[in-house]
């Protein structure tokens, strides 16, 4: 599983509980999204990127194509990865938890 992959299913199984339950093999389908997202994001970066300017020098063109690549990636997390949570999701033990020790916190 990729890093695309491992970030969804943690993601998942903390803000999308009931949708993460209803997965019948979690391991291939978070495999299956790493690999799409990873996809998405070259082709996304690419387009983004966009041809070579004229003139343009080695550090020009490695920032042109990390900076493509960064909001290619902030695109495709957005839209398949990092999901919005579930109604109730942010009302986890994690956060029960630090209500507990820091009250004034929530």
């Amino acid at each position: 599983m990729n890093r695309y992959g491992l970030m969804a299913q943690q993601h998942w199984a903390r803000w999308l509980p009931g949708r993460y339950a209803q997965i019948e093999d979690p391991d291939s389908f978070f495999s299956e999204l790493g690999m799409r997202a990873a996809e998405r994001i070259d082709n996304l970066a690419l387009t983004l990127a966009g041809d070579d300017q004229p003139g343009e020098g080695y550090l020009g063109k490695a920032g042109r194509l990390g900076q493509a690549r960064r909001q290619a990636e902030e695109i495709v997390l957005a839209e398949l990865i990092l999901l919005d949570p579930e109604p109730g999701a942010e009302d986890g033990p994690a956060d029960l938890e630090d209500r507990q020790v820091n009250p004034r916190s929530g």
